[in-house]
């Protein structure tokens, strides 16, 4: 297993489609492997394949500290949403560091996909575990939370994104 690169806001990859994975093998397992560790290492909850360069349908998700046995990876997700009930709570991304704020969401989610082994999956999910399936698979559609604030919090997360270190040690001005 190895910790990946992760790439930042302003990268094309993070605003591309992922492709659909049909070829369940070792490399995808170690690929999910490599995700969950750079996920750790970075303090996140998700992670996308778009979000490490790799333009696959593929997410990784931790969120056993809040809610147990929740940990894995989902290979072409689709999500639907269950009842109208939203949730509105502060969000960031891996991709878009110390940046956060209120982002609304579906409540709760019924998503389905495969394994890494190509086999199945299914579950409901709700609260932080439904926010970051909603998240992450917005990453595999080239779609980053800022785009889903209201506009005046998403002009304010945009100039602080253009203040950032981070942003400006990559980008000019």
């Amino acid at each position: 297993m190895s910790i990946r690169p992760i790439r930042l806001y302003g990268d094309p990859v993070l605003t591309s489609r992922a492709a659909e994975i049909d070829t369940f093998d070792e490399s995808l397992q170690r690929l999910a492997a490599d995700m969950i560790e750079t996920m750790h290492d970075a303090g996140g909850v998700g992670l996308a394949g778009s979000q490490i360069g790799i333009l696959k349908r593929i997410f990784v998700f931790d969120c056993s500290h809040t809610q147990s046995a929740l940990a894995g990876a989902i290979i072409n997700p689709v999500w639907e949403p269950i009842g109208e009930n939203m949730q509105r709570g502060s969000e960031g991304c891996l991709s878009i560091p110390e940046i956060s704020a209120p982002t609304e969401r579906y409540n709760t989610v019924f998503v389905r996909g495969q394994d890494v082994y190509g086999r199945p999956i299914s579950m409901v999910a709700s609260g932080l575990l439904a926010r970051c399936i909603q998240h992450e698979t917005d990453h595999l559609d080239g779609v980053l939370f800022l785009q889903r604030l209201e506009p005046e919090l998403r002009k304010e997360a945009m100039q602080l994104v253009r203040e950032s270190t981070w942003f400006n040690s990559d980008h000019t001005q």
